[in-house]
């Protein structure tokens, strides 16, 4: 085998990676919870990814109003909204309560 067939070796970052704490998610969870409607309608992919997406201050298809109203509720603990869609297209809510003691992940029409 030539270098030319060699695998590349990783690259080192040309940025420092950030600390462990700055990439802790901004959102604390509470009980992660999902309705049945969603269970039977959502791969069980769509809503990690949809989780992830949320704890991480990524609301998803919000609009600004209520992407503005989520960026204020991490500071006055209010409720937050998030809106994602599945790869088919397919709507869902996660909804972390204002105590950030639950979070939903729902269909819209179970709200």
């Amino acid at each position: 085998m030539t270098n030319a067939d060699s695998p590349t070796p990783p690259q080192q970052p040309s940025q420092p990676q950030p600390a462990a704490a700055e990439r802790c998610p901004v959102l604390e969870l509470g009980q992660i919870v999902a309705t049945a409607n969603a269970v039977s309608q959502l791969p069980n992919s769509a809503i990690l990814i949809g989780i992830a997406r949320h704890c991480t201050g990524d609301w998803g298809d919000v609009c600004e109003e209520d992407r503005e109203s989520n960026d204020a509720a991490l500071r006055d603990g209010e409720r937050i909204l998030s809106v994602y869609q599945t790869a088919a297209g397919v709507t869902f809510w996660i909804i972390t309560e204002w105590d950030r003691s639950i979070t939903t992940v729902l269909m819209p029409e179970d709200y």
